[in-house]
């Protein structure tokens, strides 16, 4: 089975706080495996997703940059 990995060639630093990011772009931010992440949001340790869609989820860009400033602190 081929591993699929999607680059994202986004520029963060230009994006206001309450952008919305894709899942790409909040593993580049917060560097776990998307099943971490996805355990992480189902028992409340990473933020919620927006539903951008029927099968399309975002995170507000300050979320996320909130979530590794409280991993700096610690």
């Amino acid at each position: 089975m081929s591993r699929k990995t999607i680059k994202s060639d986004v520029d963060l630093s230009n994006l206001p706080e309450d952008a919305v990011i894709r899942l790409p772009d909040v593993l580049r931010l917060y560097p776990v495996s998307k099943s971490t992440w996805w355990e992480g949001v189902r028992v409340g340790k990473y933020p919620k997703p927006i539903s951008l869609g029927l099968r399309a989820r975002g995170w507000r860009l300050g979320a996320v940059l909130d979530l590794t400033r409280n991993q700096v602190e610690e």
